[in-house]
């Protein structure tokens, strides 16, 4: 960097960092040098200090209350649960659709360029699968947003350390890192993906600076490859 150019002056926003690409993601914000500020938004504060950290300790089911607080350039949302522990369809539905399609409407209404998502592998708003469903439609409204660049990830299942145990999918890790090297071709796609792998791809992504909705496939942000229209 040229030492007389002037430093970064982009606002990175990061929901659910304390999950487990959060927490791979946090990480690359505060480190990669495009940000002067990362703004955390959660339900609890994080166990971190750092010099461009601000965080902001939200109830998701009133975020518009905390609307000033939402403005950033590039937003990363990282925000997702499970049908168990949610425990019920309408608490999935308000932290899977209704937390992420506010948080980028209020965002894209705070004038931010780009919005990065976790989806999952399966997302089709016509699946027959509540699980998928509930992804697709989150993906068609989080399309609809006034963003300059929308950036859409599918990831298999997701490997890491997860800060609550989860025995069904620790045993399906186990299982898919014996199988991973026999998926190829078109299996590919189901092979597990390391959160750090999908946290760096979301990273890369904000660094395109492009414009336009990109979705990236499991076996593509796995390889590092460019994503599809």
């Amino acid at each position: 960097m040229d030492p007389t150019s002037p430093g970064p002056q982009k606002v990175a926003l990061i929901a659910g960092a304390s999950g487990l690409v959060g927490s791979q993601l946090l990480p690359l914000l505060l480190n990669c040098g495009r940000y002067a500020k990362v703004i955390s938004v959660g339900r609890r504060p994080l166990p971190l200090l750092h010099p461009l950290l601000v965080q902001h300790t939200v109830d998701f089911a009133h975020l518009e209350d905390h609307r000033l607080r939402l403005i950033a350039d590039d937003v990363f949302c990282c925000l997702g649960t499970t049908m168990r522990q949610a425990g019920s369809k309408e608490a999935f539905y308000q932290v899977d659709y209704l937390y992420v399609v506010k948080l980028a409407a209020l965002t894209a209404a705070n004038f931010a360029a780009q919005f990065m998502v976790v989806s999952a592998m399966g997302a089709d708003a016509h699946s027959s699968f509540y699980y998928n469903r509930v992804k697709g439609d989150m993906e068609a409204a989080v399309r609809q947003a006034p963003f300059r660049a929308v950036h859409i990830f599918r990831p298999s299942l997701l490997l890491g350390p997860r800060p609550e145990k989860r025995l069904g999918e620790q045993i399906g890790a186990v299982l898919l890192r014996l199988v991973n090297p026999l998926l190829r071709g078109p299996l590919r796609r189901y092979r597990a993906v390391p959160a750090q792998a999908v946290a760096q791809a979301m990273l890369n992504a904000a660094y395109q600076d492009g414009g336009g909705v990109r979705v990236h496939l499991s076996d593509e942000i796995q390889a590092g490859i460019s994503p599809s229209a």
